[in-house]
């Protein structure tokens, strides 16, 4: 406490030779300490307080602040009465070991390097900690729990103008056993569109594709996944061989393979490398590359093969192509089945107009001295009596 007798008192400023009162209350001098706090100052303050990043940093930088102006003005005014009471306020509110512990955790904080290089050290741990455990792309990729057999059945039987591969049936294709079932996939609106159906047939006629346009289907891999990115490339090479096994045994006239993928493993097999960009294209491949090519040998007769045409895949999930850009790639193959069909057509009438057309010279011989009665392509033929007894003698003899 003030005695009373002090406060009464007038003091004289060095300074400014003036009376003081010397009151301590906040409307008196000491009111100054709290409250005269320069811009530059406060913007001092503040960088402080962001740098340390606590409050406790904020109010010891204040408290030091504020140290220091008392300090420098009780030094200019040379009354030790008033530092030593001034002295007492501001160490109880902040004291100075705990200025000097803020100061120095502050500064090891900011300025340490290698408290800051530990950190990042850390974060950098912590980074590739989390990166080690996300699945490898192996392990996603294969099943965890076995997948039932699919139910699809292949169609190739011989004679067919074209044998459409693809890559693995889907889920609901090995539960269904019809091919291309998903409703998202593209191969049936295709197979309409680019003139290779006459209607757009639904999944359940997949086997009436043979009979109705010398059409037949088949996989390079039977295991039925979700989609085509979960099997390997080992499964897909091997099935390779098989494919062109069926092919060199049924021998159709042209091979379709849905889906780059299948052809990239085909070269892979045969080429023991994969294939490179600039040597991709889709629509027809070179003849050197024709399937199932049959040597001759064990009485077997030589096959130059069948073309290979590589289309574009129809799954929904495939989104690297738009629709016109397929459009276009079966369209080719479309028009090549067509005309190949109008050919065999026509091929198959002059045959039945060579069987059933005018008679052989024998039948001449044998109808000498008889009447015969051709109507148009129907081969029907009235003999006479003599005609019989003719043909009655050549058997008894």
């Amino acid at each position: 406490m003030i005695p009373e007798s002090s406060l009464s008192q007038p003091v004289i400023d060095d300074n400014n030779d003036v009376p003081v009162n010397r009151t301590l209350s906040f409307n008196g001098r000491l009111n100054k300490y709290f409250h005269r706090v320069t811009k530059n100052e406060g913007i001092q303050t503040t960088a402080e307080i962001k740098s340390f990043g606590d409050e406790s940093a904020s109010s010891s930088a204040e408290s030091l602040s504020l140290k220091r102006k008392l300090e420098d003005e009780d030094l200019s005014s040379g009354r030790e009465g008033r530092t030593t009471r001034s002295r007492p306020a501001i160490s109880r509110a902040v004291p100075p070991s705990t200025t000097r512990l803020t100061r120095s955790r502050s500064q090891t904080l900011v300025g340490s390097p290698s408290l800051s290089k530990s950190v990042s050290t850390s974060s950098i741990a912590s980074k590739t900690a989390t990166k080690k455990k996300r699945p490898a792309r192996s392990a996603r990729t294969t099943p965890t729990t076995p997948t039932p057999p699919s139910l699809l059945r292949d169609t190739i039987p011989p004679n067919l103008i074209l044998l459409l591969v693809g890559v693995n049936p889907g889920l609901m294709t090995g539960t269904t056993g019809f091919a291309y079932a998903h409703p998202s996939n593209l191969f049936w609106k295709l197979l309409h569109s680019s003139g290779i159906t006459a209607i757009r047939h639904p999944p359940s006629d997949t086997y009436r594709l043979p009979e109705l346009y010398e059409v037949g289907n088949t996989n390079i891999v039977e295991r039925p996944t979700r989609d085509a990115s979960m099997l390997t490339k080992a499964e897909m090479d091997a099935g390779v061989p098989v494919l062109e096994a069926k092919v060199a045994a049924q021998r159709p006239e042209a091979v379709c393979l849905v889906g780059k993928s299948i052809w990239e493993a085909v070269w892979r097999a045969r080429k023991g490398r994969a294939i490179k960009k600039e040597e991709f294209k889709y629509g027809w491949q070179d003849e050197s590359e024709n399937m199932g090519r049959v040597r001759t040998g064990d009485g077997v007769d030589s096959w130059d093969g069948a073309p290979v045409f590589v289309a574009t895949t129809t799954s929904g999930l495939a989104a690297g192509m738009t629709l016109a850009e397929k459009q276009a790639v079966w369209n080719e193959l479309g028009q090549w089945v067509v005309k190949r069909r109008q050919e065999r057509k026509a091929a198959a009438l002059s045959e039945v107009d060579k069987t059933l057309g005018s008679p052989t010279q024998a039948d001449v011989e044998i109808a000498e001295g008889s009447t015969t009665n051709i109507t148009g392509n129907s081969a029907e033929v009235t003999t006479s009596l003599n005609a019989i007894q003719v043909a009655e003698r050549q058997i008894s003899d």
